[in-house]
């Protein structure tokens, strides 16, 4: 077993929790039948915190949970219908950086049903004030 000592880390390492393609239906869009209309979104999510009281620890309260992530991005796309997925970003960036473990966040959203040959979307990084 090797022995990690957090002195020898920055005290402003930072690292990442993620989840990537996460599919959650919805009714956004600027188009009237998108509001209408059930359409998939793409949803990728990267975390920053300090991962070294889970990896000292190996228990689930010390660390940021990405099934929370999970949770907020489906509650917010499936209980809205925004016209533009940056106000769709927003909102989930926002609920994430609730979390006062969590430093900086970037929520990528794509609507893969849009475009006959390629993927639209957006990604915002929001920080900690």
């Amino acid at each position: 077993m090797v022995a990690l000592h957090r002195s020898a880390l920055c005290p402003t390492d930072m690292d990442t929790v993620f989840v990537r393609d996460l599919s959650v239906r919805g009714t956004h869009g600027v188009e009237e039948h998108e509001r209408h209309t059930e359409q998939e979104f793409l949803i990728d999510i990267d975390a920053e915190f300090d991962s070294a009281p889970s990896a000292k620890s190996d228990q689930l309260k010390d660390t940021v949970d990405y099934m929370e992530f999970v949770a907020i991005a489906t509650k917010i796309i499936e209980s809205n219908s925004f016209f533009l997925i940056e106000k769709l970003a927003e909102y989930i960036a926002q609920d994430i950086l609730l979390d006062p473990r969590i430093g900086r966040v970037t929520v990528t959203v794509k609507k893969p049903a849009v475009l006959e040959s390629g993927v639209p979307g957006i990604s915002i990084t929001r920080t900690r004030s």
